[in-house]
Parts: C-alpha cells; structure tokens; sequence
C-alpha cells in the first residue's frame, strides 16, 4: 500500500514541475492515446524513448517510478495470464483444455507494456503537480461544459479530494492493519473465502474513517462558506514559452505514432 504513487505530490523545480498543469493533462492523454496507436516493437521503443526522456526531466528518483508498478503487479499479471491462455492462435504449447498461443504471447505483452506505461506516465503528472494546481488545470480544460450546464467546478472538486486523500486512506490502512496484527488478526493464511473475512476487522474501521473525514472536510467547507463556482484563483494559470514548447513536441510525437499506425512501422 506504501507503494501507491499516483495521487502523491514529489517536490521539486524541475521542467516538468515548471509546466503548466493544463499542459500536463493534455500530454498525459495524448501519451495513453500514443501506447494505444503503436503496436509493434520500433513503436513501444519510441513511446519507451519518451517516457524515459519525460522521467529524466521531471527529477524523480527512478526507484520511486517503479516502487508505484508494484500496486497494480497482480492486476499486470491477471490480464498476461488471461490473454496468454485465452486468445486463440497459432498453438505453441497445450496441456488438456489449457494451451499458450502465438497470438496470446504477443497480446500479453502488449497489454502488459501499455498498462505500466499508462500507470507510470499518470504517475509523473500527479507526481510533478499539486492537488490545488490538478483541480485549476482541469476546471479550466472543461469550462466549455458549463454551456451544457455541467458542474464543472464541482468534478474538478471532487477528483482533486480524492487524489489527495489516496495518500492518507493508505497510511490510515497500515496504521489498522499494524493495530490488527498487534491484536493477533491474520491476514495470510487460509482460503480465499477466510482471507476475505478475515479483512471485515480491518475494513469496517477505515470506512468509518474514511467517512469520518468526509463529514469534517464537508463540515469545514461550510463553515467557511465555501460554494465555489464564482471564486478566483490566487495564482491564475497562465502558459509560458515552456508550455508552447512541450505542446509543439507532443503534436510531433503523437504525430509519429499516428504514421507508424499509418504504414505498420
């Protein structure tokens, strides 16, 4: 659960941190978009190329990068296992109704590559800015749905409270599971329908925590009178020659991946 990076703020001055958070979303999406497009080997080696090129700039330390794939290993591992077995193909190997395919390898490791490379890279954007600056650069990319009366603001809102309450759900978590084990819960052994019972001790406590915070942060807008909407900003968000520049080399790059789709590269 420590290992849970995305939502978590990393300090620092790097290019990257200097972007503007607007600038960081649309590269984010345009990066998932890009591991979507490419599917050979000459294309995940440009996505692979760029991603190590956008964690250079940042400044984080690369053991952190991969101390955050570890939270969704056993999610990586059901879809391999899922795809090996289960696309049909040229047969490689079959023992009675199992059988590994050609077609299920190469499919297995596409779709392992593109969910680290989608993990990591949304990790570097919550990473490189703060929740504040998150909420401002998505209210401001979605403003054109308050024409449709969508309440904008309020999503914004939300999603910024629940990035930055991941952090604080999972020391919460270790701190009760700490209190269980000291009490002499077991979380390890048995079957799988005794593991699940066995979490009831530590779950019920961190939804009771979990709304307990709710209602004093809800308690705390109030009373401040907090309707949002009509508020400013205290640092408006403005690009800068940096933000036209990181603009120029995602058209490029997402420009590329488009062509490599084009002609099979």
């Amino acid at each position: 659960m420590r290992d849970i990076t995305i939502g978590q703020y990393y300090p620092g001055n790097s290019v990257l941190h200097r972007l503007d958070p607007r600038t960081k979303f649309v590269g984010t999406l345009m990066f998932i978009i890009s591991i979507f497009i490419f599917h050979t080997i000459p294309g995940y080696a440009v996505a692979t190329v760029f991603l190590g090129a956008m964690i250079l700039l940042s400044g984080i330390p690369f053991r952190l990068i991969v101390k955050g794939l570890k939270a969704v290993l056993v999610i990586m591992l059901i879809t391999v296992v899922f795809n090996i077995f289960l696309t049909p193909g040229e047969v490689l190997w079959q023992w009675k109704i199992l059988k590994v395919t050609k077609e299920g390898l190469i499919l297995a490791g596409k779709m392992a590559i593109r969910l680290i490379y989608l993990v990591t890279g949304s990790s570097l954007m919550t990473l490189t800015t703060t929740p504040n600056q998150l909420t401002d650069g998505l209210e401001d990319l979605m403003a054109p749905l308050n024409r449709i009366r969508i309440p904008v603001h309020e999503i914004a809102l939300m999603m910024s409270i629940a990035l930055r309450f991941i952090p604080i759900l999972m020391e919460e978590t270790d701190k009760i599971m700490k209190a269980q084990l000291a009490r002499g819960a077991d979380f390890e052994s048995g079957s799988i329908i005794r593991k699940a019972k066995n979490m009831i001790p530590l779950l019920v406590p961190l939804f009771i925590s979990a709304f307990r915070r709710a209602n004093d942060l809800a308690m705390a807008m109030e009373a401040r009178c907090y309707h949002g909407g009509s508020r400013t900003q205290m640092k408006p968000l403005r690009y800068t020659r940096l933000d036209l520049a990181a603009y120029l080399i995602l058209i490029i790059y997402l420009a590329i991946a488009i062509l490599f789709r084009i002609f099979g590269i």
